[in-house]
């Protein structure tokens, strides 16, 4: 039985290398190809809004599948659920470092207090008139970015979006140029 199968087997594979050599060729060339290139992840796109839930658990999720760093650059932040991801991430050894807007230099608030205590590093940029910008880049390759102000009332009470954009080195570059701009023109909290 095994002979026959493998006649059979032999039989296919020879009429493939003579009906179709480029074929066996690429083949055999992908799978000599190391298992890190081969492996590439997908890019994915995820969204969610609020008033709901989904909008901030989305947040949530993606900073807690963070392995390397986390870049925060928030317009308002007042977010326990958040600031206790992004602490949650840092207890986990993901370097985790967030710039505000200056409003939010003049107030003290909780989550942004304990997200200080936790030893994540702060800064205020008040080079613009507002620094309006809400966005998260994670281990450079990963942006989450929408008009969800990173507060109670965006995932309560306004009508907000959050989109999510995965495995995108090109894009959460060009953020992460930005953000690496923003931050040096930052003082500490």
């Amino acid at each position: 039985m095994e002979a026959k199968a493998f006649r059979n087997a032999s039989s296919v594979t020879g009429n493939m290398l003579h009906k179709h050599p480029s074929a066996v060729f690429l083949l055999c060339f992908l799978l000599s190809l190391p298992y890190q290139e081969q492996a590439h992840a997908r890019q994915s796109t995820q969204a969610a809004f609020s008033p709901s839930p989904d909008a901030v658990e989305l947040i949530e999720r993606t900073i807690d599948h963070a392995k390397v760093s986390i870049d925060v650059a928030a317009y308002s932040f007042t977010s326990y659920k958040i600031a206790d991801a992004l602490i949650g991430a840092r207890q986990r050894g993901v370097e985790v470092r967030v710039l505000l807007d200056k409003g939010q230099g003049s107030r003290h608030y909780r989550a942004i207090e304990d997200m200080q205590d936790a030893g994540i590093p702060i800064r205020v940029n008040s080079h613009y008139a507002i620094m309006h910008n809400k966005f998260i880049v994670i281990d450079g390759k990963t942006v989450e970015t929408g008009s969800f102000n990173y507060t109670a009332s965006a995932e309560r009470r306004n009508a907000e979006n959050v989109i999510v954009i995965k495995n995108n080195k090109k894009l959460a570059t060009a953020f992460i140029e930005n953000w690496e701009k923003l931050w040096d023109e930052g003082v500490a909290y």
